[in-house]
């Protein structure tokens, strides 16, 4: 058997390979950053308690590094890898409290490699690889709560948990998973504590002011995800198909991961009592929210978009591991170590093919080239330095975040007056129509520049 020493410097190596493989390849193989970190940093320009959009966290932690990197693709990629690391450690320690072997809670880890959450899609810094380390967070300080009842563990739940909710939404689903957890518990002691009143206090304390963001612009943030799931269009037919659809990506999803697993087992016995509760709340963190998701979409029609379960897999190997640590064969898993390196190299591989053979992607944008144009025009043109730029997400955004003066992003500027110089991005034929200033066409936007010259 390998020594506890040696498997935690396993799975130290696991970590910092992760994290340099996932930041390495996108910074050698894009040339511009995706769409959904482009648009986190046009929102970091201009800080507020929310967007119209999302929640403000993804904005406040793309501008932190912003200020500390600059315009520097990589530190993106790093701040993606940093979400990823952070809630695979907590996935571990929440497995040390679970087993007593810890090359378990080194299978529970790396098996997570196997759900393409976790690798493929976490060199795009957006607001589900925001959720990632405040879900695994906010899961391990609940159950140290849960179970020492200490009220550092319990204010340390309720500051995650609102980062969490600060990060999207849908963290609810965790949290109403939670709360069922505790309702049931005590229920079955005939006991509440006092304790648990303290995360709630400290969770609306944080989130104050969002809500009264959320309220002075007419709740936004809730409309745009409730047209986004097309409840708008919605037929009564969804009702049916839509959650059909969801458990097929799901179980596509998921395959690799089960492979995984199915190497791992003798036989695929289970028993566990209802009484065990830690088999109960791994049951409430890992079945209940995607049963919630489930039942969202049978009972409004909503369709399920894939990525909006990034973070509802993370304790599914601990889960999984828990369930069947009696038929899993320790000494034989050699099949399961070769199928782990075959996804972990195969997937970054995949990656690299994609970016460098596809060239019509958002990553092959050439925002800098852009950038670096606009700034040449404007200083042939003008004395004072870029201070705003007016356009959607990706055009402006782009433009905020190379241009060398960091101007604020603007979606349109409306009753906000003009103070120093501007740029607006957008369509070339409308523009040149109403630009009072200097007009530009540098494929494929217009650019209309307005200073002092």
């Amino acid at each position: 058997m390998i020594k506890k020493k040696h498997i935690y410097n396993l799975f130290n190596l696991f970590l910092l390979i992760h994290l340099v493989i996932w930041t390495l390849i996108p910074s050698l193989t894009n040339i511009n950053l995706p769409l959904d970190t482009i648009e986190a940093l046009a929102w970091g320009s201009n800080l507020d308690w929310g967007f119209s959009k999302h929640p403000p966290l993804s904005a406040f932690l793309a501008e932190l590094f912003y200020m500390i990197f600059g315009n520097q693709d990589w530190a993106y990629y790093f701040l993606s890898q940093v979400c990823v690391v952070i809630s695979f450690y907590f996935v571990w320690k929440l497995a040390e409290e679970f087993f007593e072997n810890n090359l378990l809670s080194l299978i529970s880890v790396l098996l997570l490699e196997g759900i393409y959450f976790y690798n493929f899609t976490t060199p795009e810094f957006n607001v589900n690889i925001c959720e990632l380390p405040f879900w695994s967070l906010s899961v391990y300080y609940f159950w140290k709560s849960f179970k020492n009842d200490k009220i550092k563990d319990w204010c340390l739940f309720g500051f995650f948990a609102a980062l969490g909710f600060l990060s999207k939404y849908l963290f609810i689903y965790l949290l109403i998973s939670i709360c069922f957890f505790t309702i049931y518990h005590s229920l079955k002691k005939k006991a509440f504590k006092k304790n648990y009143l303290i995360p709630i206090l400290i969770f609306i304390v944080i989130l104050t002011p969002h809500f009264y963001w959320l309220v002075e612009n007419n709740y936004i943030t809730i409309f745009y995800g409730l047209d986004r799931s097309g409840l708008d269009i919605s037929k009564s037919i969804d009702h049916f198909t839509n959650p059909i659809i969801f458990i097929i990506k799901q179980l596509f999803i998921l395959f690799p991961f089960l492979i995984m697993i199915f190497l791992l087992i003798k036989k695929f016995k289970i028993k566990m009592s209802y009484k065990n509760e830690k088999f109960l709340f791994l049951m409430a963190i890992n079945i209940i929210p995607i049963l919630l998701i489930f039942l969202t979409s049978f009972l409004t029609g909503a369709s399920i978009r894939t990525m909006w379960l990034t973070p509802f897999y993370l304790f599914f190997g601990v889960f999984l591991i828990f369930i069947f640590k009696k038929e899993i064969d320790l000494v034989n898993i050699k099949n399961f170590v070769i199928m782990f390196v075959f996804l972990f190299f195969l997937s970054p591989a995949i990656y690299t093919y994609i970016s460098i053979t596809k060239t019509n992607k958002r990553t092959d944008y050439p925002g800098k080239e852009i950038a670096y144009l606009v700034q040449n025009k404007w200083d042939k043109n003008f004395v004072n330095d870029i201070s705003i730029v007016v356009g959607d997400e990706w055009a402006g955004g782009n433009l905020s975040y190379h241009l060398k003066s960091r101007p604020t992003w603007f979606q349109s500027l409306g009753k906000n007056k003009i103070t120093g110089g501007v740029v607006y991005v957008g369509n070339p034929k409308i523009l040149k129509k109403v630009c009072p200033g200097v007009f530009g066409t540098l494929k494929p936007v217009g650019i209309c520049m307005i200073g002092v010259k």
